[in-house]
């Protein structure tokens, strides 16, 4: 079998790919866990500077909090999996160029240890990636919920501000 230059040129360039994907969702990851931060903050302060947490008020601040506080923790536990996949890619990247470049020495055992290395480190990011996607996705469920809620809740006090509007005339 001739060698060809494209496959060691695909084993490099693949994972320095899926390094910048992992860096920009880092960056992405990294916002909406500040703004999660800030978010629990905010609800925190307020439900501190309450005096009754029996209101309808207070109970939503509190069920806001605590799932304000599971997206962070699902945040984070994204965010180690996207630097575990950054880790991972950047490995087998390196690896793949250590490879390629110890080929034409001969040292074929090397060779052989630098090649399964090199899959074993993109294997654990690709996981590492699928896992941290999944647990995205249920942080944003979370975000979705609690945006549905509100415009329930606030759609119901226009309804009935409404109809006690049409009572009065």
């Amino acid at each position: 079998m001739e060698p060809n230059p494209f496959a060691v040129l695909s084993l490099i360039v693949a994972p320095a790919i899926l390094t910048n994907a992992s860096s920009v969702l880092i960056m992405s990851t990294s916002n909406r866990l500040a703004r999660a931060v800030d978010r629990a903050r905010e609800l925190s302060k307020q439900l501190e500077e309450t005096a009754e947490f029996t209101s309808e008020r207070a109970r939503r601040r509190m069920r806001e909090l605590a799932a304000s506080e599971t997206r962070t923790l699902l945040l984070l536990r994204s965010l180690r999996c996207s630097y575990l996949a950054l880790g991972g890619f950047s490995s087998a990247a390196l690896l793949s160029l250590l490879g390629a470049v110890t080929v034409p020495t001969g040292l074929n055992l090397v060779v052989n240890i630098l090649e399964v290395a090199g899959v074993g480190a993109g294997l654990v990011a690709v996981g590492a990636l699928v896992v941290g996607s999944v647990t995205l996705l249920q942080e944003t469920r979370i975000a979705v919920d609690v945006v549905a809620s509100r415009a329930a809740t606030v759609l119901a006090r226009a309804e009935d501000s409404t109809t006690a509007m049409d009572r009065r005339l």
